[in-house]
């Protein structure tokens, strides 16, 4: 028993699904144009029609399969959802007179889907057309100044809309409203995080058999977490290889061994500075730097299968997050490549076992936790796989890598002495191409910017920018120009995500 998700193409749909499993229930997610026979397979009790960048109008219109709108279970619609819930009924959907996008206070509210929640509602609008007229049956049960049509409800049908995202931490409360379409929906909340594990284990046996596994490991959160699921699940079938490509932060490389080999993983350390290095000479576009490094993770990890080989299977910790940012979803915009999701050969000589690829970065912390990895690696912030080749903006070299690396050293370092490290989600420095005038000891200096950044974030879906105190902020300034002389300039980036990206390439 289940609540399936459509997806038609909203950067947030799985979003909707980790709400649910906040409320301890068990949710799947299909393609929007999933057939009947395979929803049914997942015996529903709930369906939910998820956003979208389609218009309703669009001539190649997303729209689930013939038939799943006549299953007598409650259908929720958001934001794109709901304009075609609306119009398949017989209402009217119009592009908006004015585009509603970011934060907005209901005005009024009701029915069932808000029964129980009390006060102010503020909801994350994403919308260009509204729903103009009702279909028959149906009434409004929210509004917002500018959306006079902005919840709807067939209490009959049980058919229900919202144009807003309840499934977004700029809804606070649309957990609560989540939670009356599960009540709705009978859903029992059973659903935990050991359950999760058990499932995980599972499949990879499912998928593994008697093959041998070859895990590429950074000594993250994520690759150490997958490090002690396959662990338990292939057991001596596990080798884990951890490739030093020379873009790690300072003492990276150090970190990784000594947080790793005391827990008895079998770890393999591979130098291949060289190769990467020479493989990025020149290059600039950050896409095709993520494509390079992709390719190059690959080619080495074929080198070591040969010495400790053969492997069947190619592990690694890709999250959600980096999938759908890739366009791992139906109909979503892609909006950059990750090198274990985008930049894959075709002639890749494993098959992939991708067993957290569903998860985002606090529910594998959870899985961590449970499967008793240290909170020193469990709870330290995400490192990209390029690593620093895409914290230093355009073409890369050793001088701008040491410079980076001493950047950040001092930045992460200050983050800890100063205790603000555990409540930024993930910091960074970057070394930006810009060279600007400066003064330094009476003298003048013509040197690089870094920017610094952090944010805050439960999902890395979306983030705010970290807000921290003035002091420290001046503090790391003036140790970074005094201490790394090719910066003369240190400025703070306070754009959160949306419209930015954590990272800057």
């Amino acid at each position: 028993m289940s609540v399936v998700i459509l997806d038609f193409g909203s950067q947030f749909t799985r979003l909707i699904a980790r709400r649910f499993r906040e409320l301890g229930a068990y949710s799947v997610i299909l393609p929007g144009s999933a057939p009947l026979e395979r929803i049914m397979q997942e015996n529903p009790q709930g369906i939910v029609l998820s956003g979208g960048p389609s218009s309703v109008y669009d001539e190649n219109a997303p729209k689930p399969a013939p038939g799943v709108l006549d299953l007598d279970v409650p259908v929720l619609g958001v934001c794109y959802g709901m304009q075609f819930l609306a119009q398949q009924a017989g209402g009217d959907v119009k592009r908006a007179g004015k585009r509603e996008y970011g934060k907005a206070d209901l005005t009024s509210y009701g029915g069932q889907l808000f029964a129980g929640i009390q006060g102010e509602f503020v909801a994350w609008m994403s919308h260009s057309d509204s729903v103009t007229a009702l279909p028959e049956g149906y009434e409004v049960v929210a509004q917002t100044a500018d959306t006079p049509v902005t919840a709807i409800e067939n209490a009959l049908t049980r058919r229900y809309g919202v144009q807003f995202h309840p499934e977004v931490v700029h809804t606070p409360k649309g957990g609560q409203l989540l939670g009356n379409f599960l009540d709705i929906c009978g859903v029992t909340r059973d659903w935990t995080a050991e359950h999760i594990i058990d499932e995980l284990i599972a499949d990879v046996q499912a998928q593994v058999g008697d093959g041998r596994v070859l895990l590429a490991i950074s000594g993250g959160v994520d690759s150490s977490t997958l490090g002690l699921l396959l662990a338990r699940a292939v057991g001596e079938k596990l080798t884990a290889v951890f490739i030093d490509h020379g873009l790690l932060r300072l003492g990276e490389r150090e970190q990784v061994e000594a947080a790793l080999l005391p827990l008895g993983v079998n770890l393999v350390t591979v130098d291949a500075r060289a190769e990467f290095m020479a493989a990025l000479d020149g290059v600039s576009d950050p896409e095709q730097k993520r494509k390079i490094i992709g390719r190059e993770f690959i080619r080495a990890f074929e080198r070591e299968a040969r010495k400790y080989g053969p492997f069947d299977f190619l592990a690694q910790g890709t999250l959600y997050p980096d999938v759908i940012e890739s366009a791992g979803g139906e109909g979503a915009a892609n909006i950059k490549s990750h090198h274990n999701v985008g930049g894959l050969p075709d002639d890749l000589a494993f098959k992939l076992v991708e067993p957290f690829r569903t998860l985002f970065k606090d529910e594998v912390r959870e899985i961590a936790r449970l499967l008793g990895l240290p909170d020193a690696v469990r709870m330290r912030h995400p490192f990209p796989g390029p690593g620093l080749a895409i914290r230093c903006l355009g073409a890369i070299s050793e001088e701008k890598l040491d410079i980076l690396r001493r950047v950040d050293d001092i930045f992460i370092s200050g983050l800890r002495e100063f205790g603000l490290y555990d409540g930024c989600s993930q910091a960074l420095a970057i070394l930006t191409p810009i060279q600007s005038v400066g003064v330094m000891g009476d003298e003048r200096t013509y040197s690089f910017t870094a920017a610094l950044r952090a944010v805050t974030t439960d999902d890395f879906m979306t983030a705010e920018w970290a807000r921290l105190p003035y002091d420290f902020l001046a503090t790391m300034s003036n140790r970074i120009v005094n201490q790394v002389h090719e910066i003369n300039r240190v400025v703070y980036d306070i754009t959160g995500k949306p419209p930015a990206t954590i990272e800057w390439e």
